[in-house]
């Protein structure tokens, strides 16, 4: 692409809004910025689109959206599927409205009926709404937890989960044929509402929602029980999740709820947290210091779209509150319900339990003591979808837990997506349950570690921006694939997982096998004393991550041994 063409393009085509013009004719002496802005498309990948909101074809702009809409659109159409329609959502990110209805109008233009969510509504929301709606595919005006500058758009099919093969690829292949804006169209949103093309979702999608939240409780009597008694704060990072959280922990019967009053205001400028993951602890500034007036006994956040739930927990024993990743706090939940499922008789035939590949290891352990099946999937709660869609087709096994270790989970199989209020409640009577036995969140933590063996994981990252940053990070795994160290972090590689090659070669014997599960640009260490390590680039951030996981036989050494494995994989990889 010739971007200072594209660009006197933009600034120039009546096609394009006044504002629009006005923005790019403010960069007209920066070049870098120019470039940035228009040296490609914005890449439709496999979860949709993720970008900078702004002004260029490398942007999230209205222009972009209707873009890739209108492949999404042709795909629809050839499938004979456009009077089923589409369901729209968004969180609270800049732009939601603007780009709902770019998309909608789009969609609409094209004879296909859309079904939008007429406030911020979650993404396990819209996932239950396609399955109950019984439309065709959805959408998600989100950029997720990434930061404030950012918007995106991630499309489902009609089981609810994200767009797996082939219709993932087959979309991207149609959005690529849209190769300029006059092949797409739109139209008038009187118009398309008149038409019966335009629909606002009524209020009996939300409400089943709810009810399907209500249905997860094992235990409702130790939350009547422990309702005055455990003090709860939460905080929705001024995203989507304040309406959801707020209705299910009332209607479950917790009494001493405390919303951070700052982080609950709707916003997509985040003026407390530029950048709303709960995995950032600078996110959780505000919520630890009403935690600390409250006394309260969990602290729990969830990022903008409301998919992802962070945790912190009273340490009685030091008084002070000690953070959870995501993979513990999945644990504690999974090792609850499979554990009372077990007692109760309940557990349902051939039960599977669905993590992805870079989860921790303890799932492992836990699904052998319940006498459920693991099973492994790629990184993206599409691939758990995916496995729960397969369950309902073959009947092979029934679905209990899915989780992944970026702070989301599904405790139930309404939805196809990870689901932060279903944590919330999840992990609220978890905490209730544990507190009528005179024990905090982070002592039925210890307890599992003592039961499992200590597991412990964490991230590395290197930051590549631009077009360099994209090169040397293919060259990072190019590298990786001709060169196989020997030992990373003190422990002996074992084995190598090649998921773009679909093999796993045994270092010491030579033997290669299939990876089983789809091409995906993974490279996947076994080491040696149940250690690993994983390198995979970002698929939503110019980032390539190092995912680590040991097994220690206390707190101490299993920290203490990540840290060497982290700092080591990043000498070794860089």
């Amino acid at each position: 692409m010739d971007y200072m063409n594209e660009y006197q393009k933009w600034c120039t085509d009546p096609y394009f809004d006044e504002a629009t013009k006005a923005e790019l004719k403010g960069i007209a002496d920066d070049k870098a910025e120019i470039e940035d802005r228009f040296y490609r498309t914005l890449e439709f990948g496999t979860a949709g689109l993720r970008g900078v909101i702004g002004a260029g074809t490398n942007r999230m702009n209205i222009y972009t959206v209707r873009q890739a809409t209108q492949g999404l659109a042709n795909y629809i159409l050839a499938q004979g599927a456009q009077n089923r329609g589409v369901a729209i959502a968004h969180d609270s990110r800049l732009m939601h409205d603007e780009f709902t209805d770019a998309a909608a109008l789009c969609l609409a233009a094209n004879g296909i009926k859309t079904y939008v969510f007429p406030q911020l509504a979650p993404v396990p929301e819209l996932s239950y709404a396609v399955r109950t709606l019984g439309t065709i595919a959805g959408i998600v005006i989100t950029a997720s937890h990434n930061p404030r500058e950012y918007n995106g758009y991630k499309v489902y099919w009609e089981d609810g989960a994200q767009v797996t093969p082939p219709h993932d690829t087959n979309i991207m292949a149609e959005v690529v044929k849209v190769t300029s804006f006059d092949m797409v169209k739109t139209m008038d949103k009187d118009a398309a509402i008149a038409a019966g093309l335009y629909n606002v979702i009524g209020d009996d999608v939300e409400e089943g929602y709810f009810a399907e939240l209500r249905k997860l409780s094992i235990h409702p009597e130790i939350i009547k029980d422990m309702a005055k008694d455990i003090k709860i704060v939460y905080t929705p990072l001024h995203g989507t999740g304040l309406r959801p959280v707020q209705r299910v922990l009332k209607d479950l019967g917790f009494e001493n709820v405390y919303i951070e009053p700052q982080q609950a205001v709707a916003d997509g400028n985040f003026p407390t947290c530029p950048y709303p993951n709960p995995e950032n602890p600078d996110a959780w500034e505000l919520a630890l210091k009403l935690a600390k007036e409250k006394d309260a006994d969990i602290v729990l956040a969830t990022d903008p779209d409301a998919d992802r739930l962070g945790v912190y927990c009273k340490d009685t024993k030091t008084g002070e509150y000690v953070t959870f990743t995501g993979n513990m706090s999945a644990m504690l939940i999974a090792d609850y319900m499979l554990g009372e499922k077990a007692k109760s008789g309940t557990m349902p035939k051939n039960p599977a339990l669905v993590e992805s590949i870079v989860s921790t290891d303890m799932a492992k352990a836990i699904a052998k003591a319940y006498g459920v099946e693991l099973i492994e999937v790629l990184t993206g709660f599409k691939y758990i979808g995916e496995q729960m869609l397969n369950f309902e087709k073959t009947g092979s096994h029934n679905y209990v837990f899915g989780m992944e270790e970026s702070y989301g989970c599904l405790p139930g199989t309404y939805a196809r997506d990870k689901d932060a209020p279903a944590a919330v409640c999840m992990l609220c009577e978890v905490a209730a349950y544990h507190k009528s036995k005179g024990k905090t969140l982070w002592d039925a933590m210890i307890d599992m570690y003592e039961k499992y063996g200590y597991y412990r994981e964490g991230i590395a990252t290197m930051t590549l921006k631009g077009i360099d940053g994209a090169a040397q990070i293919q060259e990072i795994m190019s590298r990786a694939r001709k060169c196989v160290p020997a030992a990373v972090g003190g422990y002996e590689v074992l084995a190598v997982r090649d998921y773009k090659a679909d093999t796993r070669k045994d270092v010491k014997t030579g033997e290669v096998t299939s990876t089983g599960l789809p091409s995906s640009n993974v490279l996947y260490y076994e080491l040696s004393d149940d250690a690993w390590c994983c390198v995979r680039p970002s698929g939503t951030e110019p980032k390539i991550k190092f995912y680590c996981g040991v097994k220690g036989n206390s707190l101490e050494s299993a920290d203490a041994a990540l840290e060497e494995l982290k700092a080591d994989v990043l000498r070794v990889f860089e």
